[in-house]
C-alpha cells in the first residue's frame, strides 16, 4: 500500500513524499532509518480501474491541454516527475485521467520510460504526442516539450471549435428543412392527394407522380424512418470508423472545388504545426517527416512528405531541395523551407507558416459557409416548390373548369 507522509529532518526542514509499505509501522521504520521525524502519515486510495475500461469517458483535447500545461508548469519550477504525477492524481476529478495517471506512476516506479504509458493508448495520444514526450525524456527537456504541446493542442482545439461553430447554422438549417419536408410529404401531401385522386378529377401526370410518392411514404413511413436510421448509423460507422470509409470521405471532399481548398489549407496548417514542433523537440529529420506524414490527413500531402523523407533527405538531399521537387506544396512553403533551413531557424518559420494558414482557414471557412447556405436554400426551395407546383397545377385546372 502507498502512504503519503510529511516529516521533518534534524534541522527542522519539512519534506513530503510517498512510500510503498505494508502498513503504517513500516512507514515509521523507514522514516526513522532516514533520520526523519514524522508529522503526518496518510494512506493513498488506489484507483483500480483501467483507462480502457472507464465506460462513457474519453481523454478530450481539453484534458490533454490541462495535463500538458500543468506538467510543464510543475517541471519548470523544479518538481520531479513522480511528485508532479502524484499532485495531478490528487487534483484531477475525472476518473479516466486519474486512472491514466495512476498507471503512469506505476510504470515510472517500475523503471519504464515515461512515453510508454501514452503509447499504450493510441486512441487518445497520437504518434506526434508520444514521440515528442519520448524526445523530451531523452533530452531532459520535458518541461519545454509539454509547454509546446499545450500550445499546439490549444491551437488545434481552437481550430476544431471554429470549424464546428461555422457548421452549426447550416446543420440547423438542414435539420429544420428536413423536418418540414417530412411533414409535407408524409402528412399534408397525402391528404391533398386523397382529395384529388378520390374525387374523380384526373390531375396532370406530374402531379399524379408526386401524389403517389406522398401516399406511398404515408403508408410505409415507419419502415422508411427505420431504414433511414439504419442507413444513418451504418453510414456513420463506415465513414467515420473504417479506413475505406475515411478514404471515401477524403476523396469526396477533395473532388469538390470549394471544399478542396479548405481541406488543403487545413492539411498544410497541420503539416507546418506538427513538423515545427517535432523539429523544435530535436527529433531526427527523417523521423519528424514520417510522423508528420502520418498526422496529415490529406493524401497528396501525406505522400509528398513520404517522398521528401524517403527519396530526398534519406538520399542526401537537403530539406529545401527535397521540398522543391514536390509540386503539391505551394511555392511560398517550399521557398520558406529552403531559406529557413539555410538560416538555421526552420522550426520558427514553420510555426509562422502554421499561424498564417490558421488565419487563412478562418477566412476560407467563412467563404465556404457563405457558399453552402444559399445552395442549401435553393435546393430546399426547389423541392418545396416542386411539391407546391404539383398541388397548384391541378387546383388551377379545377378552378378553370368552372
Amino acid at each position: 500500500m502507498r502512504y503519503k507522509y510529511t516529516a521533518a529532518d534534524a534541522n527542522g526542514k519539512v519534506t513530503e513524499g510517498i512510500l510503498e509499505a505494508e502498513n503504517t509501522g513500516a512507514v515509521l521504520e523507514s522514516l526513522s532509518a532516514k533520520g526523519l521525524k514524522p508529522v503526518s502519515i496518510a494512506p493513498i486510495k488506489e484507483i483500480a480501474v483501467k483507462t480502457k475500461r472507464v465506460f462513457g469517458q474519453s481523454v478530450t483535447v481539453t484534458d490533454k491541454v490541462f495535463l500538458t500545461k500543468y506538467l510543464a508548469l510543475m517541471l519548470k519550477v523544479g518538481t520531479d516527475l513522480l511528485t508532479a504525477i502524484n499532485i495531478l492524481i490528487d487534483n484531477f476529478d475525472k476518473a479516466i485521467l486519474k486512472s491514466l495517471l495512476t498507471e503512469i506512476r506505476s510504470n515510472l516506479e517500475k523503471g519504464q520510460p515515461f512515453y510508454q504509458s501514452f503509447s499504450a493508448y493510441p486512441r487518445y495520444f497520437s504518434p506526434v504526442f508520444v514521440n515528442l514526450v519520448k524526445a523530451g525524456e531523452a533530452s531532459g527537456n520535458l518541461a519545454n516539450v509539454f509547454q509546446n504541446l499545450s500550445v499546439t493542442l490549444e491551437k488545434e482545439h481552437e481550430l476544431q471549435g471554429r470549424i464546428k461553430s461555422a457548421m452549426i447554422y447550416p446543420a440547423i438549417l438542414f435539420g429544420l428543412s428536413a423536418l418540414i419536408l417530412i411533414f409535407l410529404v408524409t402528412f399534408a401531401l397525402p391528404r391533398i392527394a386523397g382529395v384529388f385522386l378520390g374525387g374523380g378529377f384526373n390531375p396532370p401526370a406530374f402531379s399524379r407522380i408526386v401524389f403517389s410518392v406522398g401516399l406511398f411514404l404515408e403508408q410505409y413511413i415507419a419502415v422508411f424512418l427505420i431504414l433511414l436510421a439504419f442507413l444513418a448509423v451504418g453510414g456513420w460507422l463506415f465513414f467515420a470508423k473504417t479506413l475505406a470509409g475515411k478514404k471515401t470521405v477524403s476523396a469526396l471532399l477533395n473532388s469538390v472545388p470549394v471544399v478542396r481548398g479548405v481541406v488543403k489549407k487545413i492539411a498544410l496548417q497541420r503539416f507546418a504545426s506538427t513538423f515545427g514542433v517535432l523539429m523544435k523537440a530535436g527529433l531526427p529529420i527523417l523521423d519528424a517527416l514520417e510522423i508528420t506524414a502520418d498526422a496529415v490527413a490529406q493524401p497528396s500531402i501525406k505522400e509528398s512528405l513520404r517522398r521528401v523523407a524517403r527519396n530526398g533527405v534519406a538520399k542526401g538531399l537537403t530539406i529545401g531541395e527535397a521540398f522543391n521537387r514536390e509540386k503539391t506544396f505551394p511555392s511560398v512553403v517550399t521557398n520558406l523551407v529552403a531559406i529557413s533551413e539555410k538560416a538555421g531557424h526552420l522550426d520558427e518559420v514553420l510555426n509562422t507558416l502554421a499561424d498564417f494558414y490558421d488565419s487563412e482557414i478562418s477566412v476560407s471557412i467563412k467563404n465556404l459557409v457563405a457558399f453552402v447556405e444559399p445552395v442549401m436554400l435553393i435546393l430546399i426551395g426547389a423541392v418545396i416548390g416542386l411539391i407546391a407546383l404539383a398541388i397548384l397545377v391541378p387546383i388551377y385546372q379545377l378552378v378553370s373548369q368552372f
